[in-house]
């Protein structure tokens, strides 16, 4: 398994938390997510390494960015 961190930017609240873990959950390869809405953190246990341009397009058609 790969541990990964990404910076979200964009999010403001709960709501916010549950579109991006669910647009991360998405990704193929994905076993794990948790998102931090106060640091703006999103951490990814994925079965490989994720592309960022998998992760920043994933973001972007939930309505985030990935900073």
């Amino acid at each position: 398994m790969i541990d990964q961190n990404f910076t979200v930017a964009g999010m403001t609240c709960a709501n916010c938390v549950r579109h991006v873990t669910e647009a991360l959950q998405a990704l193929p390869g994905v076993r794990e997510v948790r998102v931090d809405l106060a640091s703006g953190r999103a951490d990814v246990r994925a079965e490989h390494a994720l592309a960022d341009a998998d992760v920043r397009a994933a973001l972007d058609e939930a309505g985030y960015e990935l900073a």
